[in-house]
């Protein structure tokens, strides 16, 4: 293995564990309005507008049954509703409630001060390097073989 793929390495195990780590800051930050980090993301995707769970998972890259799981909390909480969807009659569409919107709201204040604690603590070039970098990442891994 070369030395840049070694540190492509490095990166791809980082970005993981910085996962972990952003998914707890997450729970800590959605635990006061009843919600998990994985709530949030489904709730915050569908704040513009309804779909289906299938492209929530397509979307956000995550699996389809783990958003389905997350979406069939959300619909016993009260937070969602599930409408017919013209495309697909096998896939509902998903929308928001106004309980979810008051949560959504709620959050926000909190979510707004700790990005503000983190980013204080960050270089604003190195945040754009990241940025930059994720984006192409993302890009290759959307592109490359996995074999």
């Amino acid at each position: 293995m070369t030395a840049r793929a070694e540190r492509v390495t490095q990166l791809v195990n980082d970005v993981i564990v910085t996962n972990g780590a952003l998914l707890s800051a997450g729970d800590a930050l959605t635990a006061p309005s009843g919600l998990t980090a994985a709530q949030w993301l489904v709730l915050g995707f569908l704040e513009d507008g309804p779909a289906s769970a299938a492209e929530l998972a397509r979307r956000r890259g995550l699996r389809r049954q783990s958003v389905q799981e997350t979406v069939n909390r959300l619909l016993r909480n009260g937070m969602l509703t599930r409408a017919a969807n013209p495309a697909d009659a096998r896939a509902p569409l998903l929308d928001v409630t106004p309980k979810a919107r008051a949560a959504l709201r709620a959050l926000s204040d909190r979510r707004d001060r700790w990005a503000d604690a983190v980013a204080a603590g960050l270089a604003p070039e190195d945040l754009e390097v990241t940025l930059r970098t994720l984006a192409s990442l993302r890009t290759l891994l959307a592109e490359a073989p996995t074999n």
